[in-house]
């Protein structure tokens, strides 16, 4: 989560910004070197497609800070 998309837009992540496909901030953050960016991205993207619950239905089972989204 962004602060633009918090702060300014008043929304809970940026799965739920309209502008998430075309934004700087957000690209920028995604093309760092690591593979939790990669989860990240991962992680917005499920939830853009699938919902917040199902999202977390995923997370309840992880044992670190990220894990398998199916």
């Amino acid at each position: 989560m962004k602060v633009c998309c918090f702060g300014e837009k008043h929304l809970e992540t940026c799965a739920d910004c309209p502008d998430y496909s075309i934004c700087e901030i957000i690209s920028t953050f995604h093309a760092k070197k690591g593979y939790k960016y990669g989860k990240y991205r991962q992680s917005i993207e499920f939830i853009a497609k699938k919902g917040y619950l199902a999202f977390l239905r995923c997370a309840n089972a992880w044992t670190g800070p990220y894990g398998r989204l199916k």
